[in-house]
C-alpha cells in the first residue's frame, strides 16, 4: 500500500482530535499545560528519533513506499511526529476522561 505508514499516522491524528472535540470533550486542547507537555515530548523525541532514523547509520528503517519521504529535522520522518502526537494525546485524553468529575479542571 503506498504510504502505508503515512495514512495511518494522519488517520491517528484525525481520530484523536475528533474524539476530543466530539466525544470526550475534556478541554485538554485549551490548557497551556497540555501544550507545554507536547513541547517537552517533542524536545526529547527529536534527539532520540533523530539518532534512530538518521540516514547515515539508521537503526530503524522505513520502506520508501510506506512514507512520504519528508524528513525533518535530522532525517526524522514526519510520520513519526504524527504518531507521537496521536499516541501522547490519546493517553492524556483517556487519563483526563478517567478522572472523577470533580478533579477535572
Amino acid at each position: 500500500m503506498p504510504w502505508g505508514y503515512t495514512v495511518p499516522a494522519a488517520a491517528a491524528v484525525l481520530t484523536v482530535v475528533a474524539a476530543e472535540l466530539w466525544l470526550l470533550r475534556t478541554g485538554l486542547f485549551r490548557r497551556p499545560a497540555y501544550w507545554v507537555t507536547m513541547a517537552i515530548v517533542v524536545a526529547f523525541q527529536i534527539p532520540v528519533d533523530g539518532w534512530l532514523t538518521k540516514l547515515s547509520a539508521p537503526i530503524v528503517r522505513y520502506s520508501p513506499g510506506g512514507i512520504t519521504g519528508w524528513r525533518f529535522p535530522w532525517d526524522i520522518p514526519v510520520e513519526d511526529f504524527l504518531f507521537g502526537y496521536a499516541l501522547v494525546t490519546a493517553v492524556l485524553l483517556l487519563w483526563e476522561r478517567g478522572k472523577p468529575r470533580k478533579d477535572r479542571a
